[in-house]
């Protein structure tokens, strides 16, 4: 059931930042030890804790015990095979850390990889983390921005064919988008006078018409609908000259129509530590920018940069929510 039942989520001062497993055969529970221990235990004066299997934790490093977090459902760890029989462990890590930070206590929450094919043959119900977190929180929209070197960006669409694009893009889809970034961002990244980029479709952005016609009949639209409303809005302008260090001092966000648009100029420039934030949930999640990585699970591979950045960007974004 939701969680709709829980009081306003503001957190104790010190209250921790928790860490879920994720896939207990990836990456996920590596990184979270190798960020645990890179951090101290702590981000900022937040305690870090990591939720999910004792043991799966263990397995993959030394970690003090008042820092773990048993939810009590078992999970196995066999680097690189995943195993349906894990998914209710994983669901319950972020169920219980949800939980927490709808009480006011926790301060924000992080979430390691799932693999969502075995989730879903396990028994989970919903595509993906995002989805599961709109359900537990009862938000009415989240949305996906990722965030690193200098640049946060949001794709309006994520994963479909773009093919599919075209007839998804409305204006009140953009404007709603477009008001949950531009909140965010004064309210978690505190920055008092957002200023937020939207991107067009088309190459050039449709050289009025010539190209296509979206950014005439629907982005510009949802544009002049954001400005009416007191945003500091520019666009629809040309992707590929938007994204250059000179333009994006010009914004604090950018609001892209589909995934490759968004993701690309994100991953060249913060491929490594990369971090993927929910936007319009009544509580703050991070994440890092990656999978669960099966190929080198278990094999000293794993980059923890990513993660240590959503922990770090985790801790932030309390300390403007709830300063």
């Amino acid at each position: 059931m939701p969680m709709s039942k829980f009081a306003d989520p503001k957190p104790a001062e010190h209250a921790p930042i928790l860490i879920t497993m994720g896939d207990p055969s990836g990456v996920g529970p590596e990184v979270a030890v190798a960020a645990f221990d890179k951090l101290g235990g702590k981000s900022g004066d937040r305690p870090l804790k990591l939720v999910g299997s004792a043991d799966v934790f263990r397995a993959c490093g030394s970690i003090p015990g008042d820092a773990l977090v048993d939810t009590g459902l078992s999970a196995k760890r066999t680097p690189g095979r995943t195993d349906p029989k894990n998914a209710k462990a994983v669901s319950g890590a972020i169920e219980y850390a949800v939980g927490e930070a709808m009480a006011g206590r926790a301060a924000s929450i992080v979430t390691a990889p799932i693999n969502k094919a075995m989730m879903l043959a396990g028994g989970f119900q919903f595509p993906g983390h995002t989805e599961y977190l709109e359900h537990l929180t009862n938000a009415p929209r989240a949305v996906m921005m990722l965030a690193g070197a200098g640049l946060r960006v949001v794709p309006y669409t994520i994963h479909i064919p773009l093919k599919d694009v075209p007839p998804l893009l409305t204006v009140d889809g953009i404007v709603e988008t477009g008001t949950i970034i531009i909140e965010a961002l004064r309210r978690d990244f505190g920055i008092a006078a957002p200023r937020l980029a939207v991107a067009g479709l088309n190459p050039h952005a449709g050289e009025d018409g010539e190209i296509g016609t979206e950014e005439q009949s629907i982005i510009r639209p949802a544009v002049e609908a954001l400005e009416a409303r007191g945003a500091n809005v520019i666009g629809p302008l040309p992707a590929d000259t938007m994204f250059h260090a000179e333009a994006r001092a010009k914004y604090d966000a950018a609001l892209c129509m589909y995934h490759d648009q968004a993701l690309i100029p994100l991953k060249t420039l913060a491929f490594w530590d990369g971090v993927n934030v929910t936007l319009g949930l009544p509580i703050i999640r991070t994440s890092p920018d990656h999978g669960t990585a099966l190929d080198i699970a278990g094999q000293g591979k794993a980059d923890a940069r990513s993660m240590i950045a959503a922990i770090e960007l985790a801790a932030q974004m309390a300390n403007a929510r709830f300063r």
